[in-house]
């Protein structure tokens, strides 16, 4: 079983539109709304796969009761931690091009109560998951630290931990001892201070994060594929995707496939890039199932392409 914790859960509508203008009244070719975070989104994922998940969230109002009505009829079991303010809606325009433009609410203030229930909330329902993922942004409210002191306690419960943040959060977390890490190129940037330039700048950026405190660091390239540093060394891996429709969601269904798979290893990144892949060939954010997976296209390496070119915002 698979526990995921989202801090700052949504509600993600997405409108399919032909081209994107501002000040112009935009008509919607297609529509969807899904449950959203990052965590979330990996329980979605995990439930799409046949796998047991439990997503423990904090809820509030109509969108609250709304994302958990949603989440049971993909078969994802809530866990939910009532609080006072309303769970937060996102809105993303995806253009034929896959061009996407989203617009993500700050979400709920967490009161310190509300927050330190969602600790301890952690810790009673846990059972006996292989993994607790821990994913996403930070509500207002609680301060950096929050993760470090959840991946902490979850550690306590014997699950291994994974963790998908970015900024302070994901600094403050490292010497907790995450099992392992997933950021993006940018956030394995912010991460270290500085640009990567190339495939060689992120193992090594990666590699640093490993001695801070990670276990492993999993790093999703967008269309230069992932990248894995663990204790058995480096893997950078591929797997093409035929048309991106929304990348919404991607690297958490990438998530979602590498702890199925039990989370080490080129085989776990494989079954990573196979998921990611399949994701971005979906609507708004919905998750692959296995009869979108295509293993037989995923390519893995250990001998990187150190030279290889990286672009993203801090690149």
């Amino acid at each position: 079983m698979i526990l995921t914790v989202t801090p700052n859960p949504s509600l993600d509508r997405t409108y399919e539109v032909p081209s994107l203008g501002r000040g112009e009244v935009l008509r919607a070719a297609g529509d969807r709304v899904d449950p959203g975070g990052k965590g979330v989104n990996v329980s979605r994922a995990v439930a799409a796969a046949g796998v047991a998940t439990t997503a423990v969230l904090p809820l509030g109002g109509t969108p609250g009761a709304l994302l958990a009505e949603l989440l049971g009829a993909q078969g994802v079991d809530v866990t939910a931690v009532s609080i006072a303010g309303e769970t937060r809606s996102n809105i993303s325009l995806a253009e034929p091009d896959g061009t996407l433009t989203k617009i993500n609410a700050a979400g709920p203030e967490l009161s310190p109560r509300e927050a330190a229930l969602l600790l301890d909330t952690v810790r009673t329902c846990a059972g006996d998951p292989d993994w607790i993922a821990c994913c996403g942004s930070l509500p207002p409210g609680p301060g950096p630290d929050w993760y470090a002191e959840l991946v902490t306690r979850a550690r306590e419960t014997g699950a291994r931990v994974a963790l998908d943040t970015s900024g302070p959060a994901l600094l403050a977390a490292l010497p907790a001892g995450p099992d392992l890490v997933k950021p993006n190129a940018a956030e394995l940037a912010e991460a270290v201070g500085r640009p990567l330039a190339a495939l060689g700048d992120a193992a090594k950026a990666a590699g640093e994060l490993v001695a801070r405190g990670a276990g492993a660091v999993l790093a999703s390239l967008g269309p230069h594929g992932q990248l894995l540093v663990d204790a058995e060394g480096a893997f950078h891996g591929t797997a093409p995707a035929a048309a991106v429709r929304s990348d919404v969601g991607a690297g958490d269904a990438a998530l979602a496939g590498f702890l199925i798979a039990g989370g080490t290893g080129p085989a776990a990144l494989a079954r990573a890039l196979a998921h990611g892949a399949a994701a971005v060939q979906l609507p708004g954010s919905a998750m692959p199932t296995p009869a979108d997976l295509r293993p037989e296209a995923v390519r893995i390496t250990r001998d990187l392409p150190l030279d290889l070119p990286l672009y993203g915002p801090l690149h």
